[in-house]
């Protein structure tokens, strides 16, 4: 490999290097131990001085050194006298391999020793050398992508060596590496650790032992920061069967954070196809980086917080403060800015963020840089609200960008608005954004979309006109004027809240609003709410007419999901009078099938109807169905899929909290699963399900606002609450049952509608009085007690722990298939599993390194436990000659391709993991018939075809290969019974065994007589 020509000191040099050869201009050294001649000791010390030493000239065990004749560092190396002084060389190529440093000699010998002869002057001889070597070196580094690593001279080293020692395709790319250590008991090794795009590699060679070590990111199980008792912090590495410990790192926050994200793309891209699609940065492994790793983590931070859809893309980060009028100063903090978002986040957390949808604003102006205000610049919206920013640097480029988004997503979304409102809309609490669909006013500004209204109307004819609540929430009881009171103050709070801290998707979220929140919203402010703190308001408002056009499109489509959305109609809530009758009804199963039809991956899912049902009580049809695609698709990702990865992340996720948070309870209840069984429902749901509606509708206040994090939170302190009862409960069903009773008991005092109970709790007693829970003291209690979780922390924790849940389907899927395989053949459950292990390590190597043909269809989460892997013929022909005892020299090839076209029973190329051990179970344990049935099998159609490669095939000998054409065919179209076939075969072998066996000699009459004679005597 070409190094940037560096200089090299060889006072000491000859201790450490041995010449091999030299030349007028150029000497190629050994690192001694290396090789021949290099002396055991000194080869041992040598091997431990590179493993410990961070010095990637002294680890490669071949060099290149340009010497220049009659310069004042030059020494006569060449004719055999030894290097004096402190003389001075040039390293230009150093090489793992003997090969490989000779290509580089030969190639100087060709291509510059003759060129060099030419130059009078020594010093522009080795100025031409070395932009020579320079030259090359930025050939090949823009073939290896190297130019994209922050070193790139020292990363295609560690590239070069990366690949002589683990021997990977060259499509294997490497990410990172670092110098460290691996524990190995209480021995540490010091070494190498290579980071790739499936692998995690470890070299070692440390007085004369050399160590490697190769672990699949698919085979981690685990991945965690730990201590032992020499180190304080550690990343351990557990896989199926061993634990491995690294230290010794220089920044070991960057190292795991780089481990964390590749085991977690590693593992989504090829054991979570259901997500796959979803983020097309894991469709290109090969172009993966270090920089794209950490601009994905934060990609994925920056839209975990702000909750904003997974096709922003974060383009710029810049330390800045921003004016705040509430407090009269300019908070410190960050801005992020996307494709369609400017958004600000305060370094105190909670102190206040706001994010700016690119829809919303008007113009982005730079003004006059001050002392008091540096480098600061204006961002206008809709709503007649200005925000400053100011420090900001690189303030020119910012703008720029910024100012190009904005006419970017103006041109895609044109929208025009109008000032003509009546009174009465400017003074209304029911506000919106500023730009959304025909029809909807805010404050002073009525928004007219670029489609004409009429037609808007036509199209949503006929949908329900608004939320069910108002025109329900009259049916049974009237509310008592004190719940009305109540609700007229909330109601004032927040009217006095949007004065100073703004009312549309653009207003500062502070501590406040988060405490007005955690009091419950108004029942007449809150789907306007839940639109702003979801922004699905943008979306409403980007795709005027869209839900109407998929409501026509899905309605009166008969499939499986719509059969699935009519049996759960009815059981939607059935409580609440708006689902009692028709109209709630129609407008459920409206959204549902329009959902359905907008994203088929995910479909219809249980729980969504509860979600959706909820959602319509308190907003418009259309809104409903824009807050249930924020929840879906970006607030709960993976959440609704057919294995609902999400949900059991969290739920993971949730029992590591209770460890942290409730270390009492977890001592008396040393096994949280039966707590894991009720908490799952509790993600799906919201507590929808769980406790009365007009209590759940205020922890759902608190999801769109906040988000997950408020499910953690109120989940433990649910169980704070009954900590001592579910300490002293005797089993895990009393234990369910003090859950229930109290879930079932939370109740709603501000609520101003009639108390509708959860008809989902799983014990009610009324013979006796249990105390009475307020929801919102409740969720004080939550957050004062819980709240400390940050966004950044939950979404580490949702990292490590998808890690986990993913391996632990991969292991039901895995036991499922042996349980099912086992009892049809004779194969030791032990062999089995291990066969299995192969097969998919064999799968999963075509996903490594192969573009992606049938490979993303081969593992599919959705089919049976046995045909979700799934390998092609050349896999086969791998496994075949490893594993099969009918091997037969260059012929296996062949006989591996007839046996796939046998089992390949439905003609797709691919062949699952049962036919695979069913054919080996034959050939190993199967009787002599099956064998021979299986043998004879492999020589007719489909087996055999007319291009067979196999003309000269040792398995072609006269016991096979009669008079009897070898394939059957009949133009008429008729099948062939093989079974004749099969029994004229036997017959002839019979006879060909009756030709080999040597007759016995004829006895005559005589002779046999007395041996007759003879027999009677003795007996």
């Amino acid at each position: 490999m070409w190094l940037k020509p560096e200089e090299v000191l060889l006072k000491n040099a000859l201790k450490l290097w041995v010449t091999q050869k030299s030349s007028c201009y150029f000497i190629l050294q050994r690192r001694r131990g290396h090789g021949e001649g290099g002396g055991r000791l000194t080869g041992r010390l040598v091997g431990a001085l590179d493993a410990v030493l961070d010095s990637n000239a002294r680890v490669a065990p071949f060099r290149i050194l340009l010497q220049v004749p009659g310069s004042q560092v030059y020494s006569p190396i060449a004719c055999g006298e030894l290097l004096n002084g402190s003389d001075v060389y040039w390293a230009i190529a150093t090489g793992a391999t003997l090969e490989e440093i000779n290509q580089h000699w030969d190639w100087l010998e060709q291509n510059l020793l003759h060129t060099l002869s030419v130059f009078d002057n020594k010093d522009d001889i080795a100025s031409f050398v070395k932009g020579k070597v320079k030259a090359l070196i930025a050939e090949e580094t823009s073939s290896r992508l190297a130019e994209q690593e922050e070193e790139p001279e020292k990363f295609r080293e560690a590239l070069v060596k990366f690949e002589a020692r683990f021997n990977f395709p060259e499509a294997e790319k490497l990410v990172t590496y670092y110098s460290c250590c691996c524990w190995k008991g209480r021995v540490p090794r010091q070494g190498w650790l290579y980071l790739s795009i499936n692998h995690l590699c470890f070299y070692s060679f440390f007085l004369g032992k050399e160590l490697k070590l190769v672990i699949p990111w698919v085979d981690i199980q685990k991945l965690e920061r730990t201590s032992n008792v020499f180190l304080t912090d550690t990343i351990r590495i557990t896989t199926q069967n061993k634990e491995r410990d690294f230290s010794m790192f220089l920044n070991l926050n960057e190292v795991f954070k780089i481990m964390e994200q590749l085991a977690d793309v590693t593992l989504r891209r090829l054991l979570d196809n259901e997500a796959f699609d979803l983020d097309p940065d894991l469709q290109e492994p090969s172009q993966i980086t270090k920089r794209d790793l950490e601009a994905r983590a934060q990609n994925e931070f920056f839209r975990a917080f702000f909750r904003l859809p997974r096709k922003e893309k974060l383009r710029a980060v810049v330390d800045c403060s921003l004016w705040t009028p509430f407090s009269r100063c300019h908070t410190a903090g960050r801005m992020f800015a996307s494709d369609s978002y400017i958004c600000f986040a305060s370094r105190e957390d909670g102190c206040c963020h706001v994010v700016l949808p690119l829809r919303e604003v008007v113009s982005i102006e730079k003004m006059e840089d001050t002392s008091l205000l540096p480098n600061p610049i204006i961002v206008s919206i809709r709503s007649k609200m200005a925000f400053q920013f100011i420090e900001l640097k690189d303030r020119e480029n910012l703008v720029e960008g910024l100012l190009e988004r904005l006419k970017q997503v103006h041109a895609n979304h044109p929208v025009h608005y109008d000032t003509s409102a009546s009174d009465e809309d400017m003074t209304s609490p029911v506000f919106y954004s500023t730009s959304l669909c025909s029809g909807h006013k805010f404050g002073d500004l009525e928004i007219v979309s670029s489609q004409s209204s009429e037609e808007h109307e036509d199209e949503s004819s006929p949908l329900h006109p608004g939320p069910l609540t108002a025109v329900f929430q009259q049916s049974g009881s009237q509310s008592p004027d004190s719940h009305l009171s109540r609700e007229q103050i909330k109601i004032s709070l927040w009217s006095d809240h949007f004065v100073e801290y703004g009312r549309t998707v653009c207003m500062f979220r502070t501590e406040k609003i988060r405490k007005l929140v955690a009091m419950g919203i108004p029942e007449s402010l809150r789907g306007k709410l839940w639109l702003l703190f979801s922004d699905a308001v943008t979306d409403l408002a980007s795709h005027p007419g869209y839900y109407g056009n998929l409501v026509e499109e899905s309605l009166g489509r008969c499939c499986l999901v719509t059969e699935e959305i009519e049996r759960d109609l009815h059981r939607s809530l059935p409580e609440h009078p708006a689902f009692q009758n028709e109209t709630g009804i129609a407008a459920l199963r409206r959204v549902l099938t329009a959902y359905a039809h907008r994203n088929p991956k995910i479909g219809y899912c249980q729980s969504m109807n509860i979600l959706t049902s909820v959602l319509l009580l308190y907003a418009k049809e259309e809104e409903a169905f824009w807050l249930l695609v924020a929840v879906c698709e970006r607030m709960l990702p993976d959440y609704f899929n057919h294995r609902v990865i999400g949900a059991q992340v969290d739920q993971s996720v949730f029992e590591e909290l209770i460890k942290e948070q409730l270390p009492e309870l977890v001592e008396h209840m040393k096994d949280l699963s039966a707590l894991a069984s009720v908490s799952l429902s509790w993600f799906l749901t919201l507590f929808l399900n769980i406790m009365p509606l007009e209590s759940a509708v205020n922890v759902v206040d608190c999801f769109f606002y906040d988000g997950i994090k408020a499910i953690f939170q109120l989940g433990l302190a649910v169980l704070e609450a009954n900590a001592e009862g579910l300490c002293s409960s005797k089993d895990d069903g009393q234990a369910l049952m003090i859950l229930s009773r109290f879930l079932d008991h939370i109740k709603n005092e501000d609520s101003p509608g009639p108390p509708i109970g959860s008809h989902h709790a799983f014990f009610s007693d009324d013979r006796e009085p249990y105390p009475v829970t307020d929801i919102a003291d409740l969720i004080r209690d939550s957050y004062e007690k819980f709240g400390d979780q940050s966004v950044e922390q939950i979404e580490h924790l949702r990292c490590k722990h998808r890690i986990r849940v993913l391996q632990g389907h991969e292991d039901t899927t895995k036991q499922n298939v042996l349980r099912v395989v086992i009892p049809e053949v004779s194969i030791l459950p032990e062999d089995l599993e291990e066969l299995y292990d192969l097969f998919k390590r064999e799968h999963l190597m075509s996903c490594y390194w192969e573009q992606p043909r049938p490979g993303v269809q081969r593992h599919d989460p959705s089919r049976p436990y046995a045909e979700q892997y799934r390998i092609d013929a050349r896999q086969f022909a791998h496994l075949f000659q490893l594993v099969s005892p009918w091997t037969c020299g260059a012929h296996t090839e062949i006989l591996a391709e007839r046996t796939f076209r046998l089992l390949d029973d439905n003609m797709d190329q691919l062949m699952e993991f049962k036919a695979f051990v069913s054919c080996l179970d034959i050939m190993y344990n199967g009787e002599m018939n099956e064998k021979i049935k299986l043998l004879y099998r492999l020589h007719i159609p489909p087996a055999l075809t007319e291009n067979d490669r196999d003309s000269q095939s040792p398995l072609k000998n006269p016991l096979l290969s009669t008079s009897r054409p070898l394939v059957f065919g009949k133009s008429n179209g008729d099948t062939v019974d093989y079974q004749k076939q099969l029994k004229q075969m036997i017959k002839d072998l019979a006879k060909e065994k009756d030709k080999t066996e040597k007759e016995l000699p004829k006895m005559s009459q005589d002779y046999f007589v007395e041996l007759n004679i003879i027999k009677r005597f003795k007996l």
